[in-house]
């Protein structure tokens, strides 16, 4: 699997062809392509050069000359062990291959750090003196053998070392590998699991697609579930590296699959620390950097793999043996979890306690399968309710929202959740909306379901309060900020997050109402046009959540969305973008688990500065990962957004199958509800041009619910303004004024002097829009002092706005423009060249197909088309006809 390896193969050839060294030594780990990248070069030079491949063997690396038996047949046994002997009768056999010629040789070596020491001197003084161009390939640990090392130190060879495949480079062979989209939450998973080992990557991809586990949906490669470990691909890579091992080796490889992460100290104890050190040298383990040091595999799929393998009476075998010393010395959480799974696979019986925490460790790493497994043995009356909360987060993150509901209404308020009865409530709330429930169908359940139930019992913070006031149940408060956030009452949510102020902050209960209530009050000002305190807010329930870490709602994911909405209606986008991106890299598993959410909150920002293609190209592969889990609700909104650039971009069959989604898709949250019926009206618009849409849009901006909520209402005028209404500019005047941060204000200056026709003021807002990142308002900006200067006469300077609205188009990375749906720009000639592609462009051609016809790149050709795009104001090749000038 060469992709992704271009670099090194340039660059190793060219070192070659140079001679600017004679050797060059290819270092790399296991399955990291080490052989795959020999043999490329072998084929790229061997129309250059006279190529002898020689293989390093673990059997031979004490055999003096082992590796040159095929060259050394002729010698006696007094001749094959002189190093004098054996290296004439090499260079007798490479003269015989060169037959006179002046060909250079390359001697390509694979696993070179098998080789004995004999065989490595032999070879660097082949390098030294000249006598042939050397490829070694080997792994860091244990190293090349020190003759051939020192000509590195020396600096006679070249060093180049071949790094497991980054996420860019897994994103290329995945792209060269699959016919179709593939969004980034597969391109993430697979790139963990992989390691971006390219053995273990062919393995996987091979393996889920035989299994159904990668499909195509819709043009878009999505995971359907866990990549499998017991695929033949894997199983067989497993197998073969096995088979490769001394007994020794592969009973310590066992003990560290199974029983991983693991002290080192117990495999050493029965394994040895001298197998031990060789399977850290062959990179199979890895040793964690505390002290003391834990052993785990390499690839955790390799090592699911190499436990499938295992009998169950072997496991247990192998459990009785270590079992003591893990007993003694624990590895942390994920030790004493995966002690858990050991026994629980053997049969053996383990404490509620155990289980539990297993249970709690296995959902923090979204094992979820494992995580409800473990917690549904516990019996324990007392931590049964704890127990039911982590079966509903794990079947939650399945996407079982029926079954996480049944079982999150059954415990949230025993009296074992303690302070985990607020996070449960909330996990039933979500579970239940994602089944199509309203919220106030829900609150006035759980009311009628709590109506009787003692105040006093229930009102108590948590069972240490004691507390002789009265206190409001924590339940019913939690409720109304919900119902509060839906209806977008800040006034109201303000009382309610004042209440929990002033109650103990230590209490997880009380953490989890601020951190609710202040995130749903930040997403409320927002909506009302008061972003800057609605950041405030934001930024003071993120400061609350690491009291809470390690419950079963996902209060972090809770807070960014409505911290990223604050930045997004500040029009501060490289700032959302930055908290996006620092929560993927900081939280990898959960943002694996939210990434159908978090795409949509990026295309969004994507599709609010303008970017359509980016947003169309974010926003399809994110509405696929909602369709199979919604963990926010966010499907409805998304299929309205990607619904939305569809249109405007003209792709009709896209657009009409996100239309469907968004029709079938139940209601969501009635903050994302406005904005998505808002913008499938838009799309409706780009697609029939009849005025309905617009019209809805209108009728949508004057119900109560929007025009009593300034940030809201703006972007809908927004919307409007993009659909080329310009009667509603003076309304965006009066709201924009009213609205706090950089996006309404930049909206404000530009409806203040497009009203204005002033071109040189247009000219100046359109400057200084760009360049503070409004690129999308800087475009209309441009356009519209286009159509004054060209009225007026100055159409030397229209021709400048033209080309500065053009370079806008280019930033924004639009290939067409919305046709009359933007401001009016001057007639512009087509010049010769652009005349001749678009007339073959009509007949049918591709873009390749002009190109040869014209005998010009494709570049060329894609190039005149856009720029006649915009001059047209076309947005594809079907309109090119009746738009051309006649």
């Amino acid at each position: 699997m060469l992709t992704g390896r271009r670099e090194p193969l340039d660059r190793i050839c060219n070192i070659i062809r140079s001679r600017t060294s004679q050797a060059v030594y290819l270092m790399a780990g296991p399955g990291i392509g080490k052989t795959a990248l020999t043999d490329a070069i072998t084929e790229r030079l061997a129309a250059e050069m006279i190529i002898v491949q020689i293989h390093g063997s673990s059997s031979l690396a004490s055999v003096p000359f082992g590796v040159l038996a095929p060259y050394t047949a002729e010698l006696n046994a007094e001749d094959s062990v002189s190093s004098v002997a054996v290296l004439r009768s090499v260079w007798s056999y490479f003269e015989k291959l060169k037959g006179g010629k002046e060909t250079p040789l390359l001697l390509v070596m694979d696993d070179a750090h098998h080789l004995d020491e004999a065989t490595a001197s032999i070879v660097a003084d082949m390098i030294s003196a000249g006598w042939a161009s050397v490829v070694a390939a080997g792994r860091p640990r244990p190293g090349l053998p020190q003759p051939m090392a020192q000509l590195w130190y020396d600096g006679l060879a070249d060093r180049v070392d071949l790094r497991p495949l980054n996420r860019d480079q897994i994103e290329e062979v995945l792209a060269h590998a699959l016919d179709g989209t593939v969004p980034a939450g597969t391109v993430d998973t697979i790139w963990s699991a992989s390691g971006g080992n390219p053995r273990i990557l062919d393995a996987l991809l091979h393996d889920a697609a035989e299994s159904g586990v990668l499909a195509k949906r819709n043009g878009i490669w999505m995971l359907l579930g866990a990549l499998p470990s017991d695929g033949p691909k894997l199983t067989g890579v497993v197998v073969k590296d096995m088979l490769r091992r001394s007994a020794e080796e592969q009973e310590a490889l066992k003990l560290v699959a199974l029983a991983g992460p693991v002290r080192r100290k117990v495999i050493e104890d029965i394994s040895g620390a001298e197998v031990v050190r060789a399977l850290l040298d062959q990179q199979m383990v890895v040793e964690s950097t505390g002290t003391p040091a834990d052993l785990r595999m390499w690839n955790a799929m390799f090592g699911e793999a190499l436990r499938g393998s295992v009998s169950v009476s072997r496991s247990l075998q192998l459990l009785e043996t270590i079992r003591e010393q893990l007993e003694t010395s624990p590895a942390g959480p994920e030790g004493r979890l995966r002690a858990v799974e050991w026994s629980l696979e053997c049969g053996l019986k383990v404490s509620d306690p155990e289980l539990l925490e297993a249970a709690d460790t296995a959902l923090a790493h979204f094992r979820n399968r494992s995580s409800r497994t473990m917690a549904a043995r516990v019996a324990d009356p007392k931590l049964v309710p704890h127990s039911q909360a982590v079966q509903a987060r794990a079947l939650f993150n399945e996407g079982d929202y029926a079954g996480a509901a049944r079982i999150a209404d059954r415990c949230w308020l025993q009296p074992g959740t303690g302070g985990g009865a607020a996070p449960a409530l909330m996990l039933s709330v979500m579970a239940h909306q994602a089944l199509g429930t309203p919220l106030e169908v829900l609150a006035a359940q759980y009311r009628d379901q709590l109506r009787g139930v003692d105040s006093a019992a229930s009102g108590r913070d948590s069972p240490g309060d004691s507390s002789d006031a009265p206190l409001r149940p924590w339940w019913d408060q939690l409720l109304c900020m919900l119902e509060h956030g839906e209806a977008g009452n800040h006034t109201a949510l303000a009382r309610e997050v004042q209440e929990p102020h002033s109650r103990d902050s230590g209490d997880a209960t009380q953490a989890a109402l601020r951190v609710v209530g202040t995130a749903l009050l930040a997403h409320s000002l927002a909506g009302d046009g008061r972003a800057v305190q609605g950041l405030e807010a934001a930024v003071t329930a993120a400061s609350e959540l690491p009291a809470l870490q390690g419950g079963v709602f996902f209060f972090n994911e809770f807070v960014l969305g409505r911290l990223v909405a604050n930045y997004l209606a500040l029009g501060e986008w490289e700032t959302a973008e930055r908290e996006l991106a620092n929560y993927v890299s900081g939280d990898p598993r959960s943002s694996a688990a939210f990434a159908g959410s978090l795409q949509i909150l990026r295309g969004y920002s994507l599709l609010r500065q303008g970017r359509i293609e980016r947003a169309y190209q974010t926003l399809l592969p994110a509405v696929e990962t909602l369709r199979l889990k919604d963990p926010q609700q966010m499907f409805r909104f998304g299929s309205a957004l990607g619904f939305y650039v569809a249109a405007r971009l003209g792709d009709a069959a896209q657009a009409s199958r996100l239309e469907l989604d968004y029709k079938d898709a139940g209601p969501g949250p009635a903050s994302q509800e406005l904005l998505a019926t808002a913008y499938a009206a838009a799309a409706s618009e780009y697609v029939s041009r009849d005025g309905k849409g617009l019209a809805s849009v209108h009728t949508l901006a004057t119900t109560p619910e929007v025009s009593a909520r300034a940030g809201m209402l703006l972007e809908l005028l927004a919307v409007c303004w993009d659909l080329g209404d310009h009667s509603v500019i003076p309304l965006v005047q009066s709201v924009a004024a009213n609205v706090e941060g950089r996006w309404a204000e930049a909206m404000l200056t530009l409806a203040r002097h497009w009203e204005s026709a002033d071109a040189d003021a247009l000219m100046g807002t359109a400057a200084a829009l760009e360049s503070a990142g409004f690129v999308n308002l800087a475009r209309e900006a441009y356009a519209r002092a286009s159509s004054v200067l060209e009225n007026s006469g100055e159409r030397r300077r229209a021709r400048q706005a033209v080309a500065l609205r053009e370079k806008c188009d280019h930033e924004l990375g639009e290939r067409f423009r919305e046709g009359q749906f933007i401001a009016a720009a001057p007639a512009v000639h087509l010049t010769r060249r652009e005349q001749d592609i678009v007339e073959l462009a009509v007949q049918g051609l591709t873009d390749r197909e002009i190109a040869q016809r014209l005998m010009v790149s494709v570049r060329t050709v894609e190039g005149h088309l856009y720029r006649t795009y915009v001059k047209l104001g076309v947005r594809s090749r079907d309109e090119l006809a009746s738009a051309l000038p006649r």
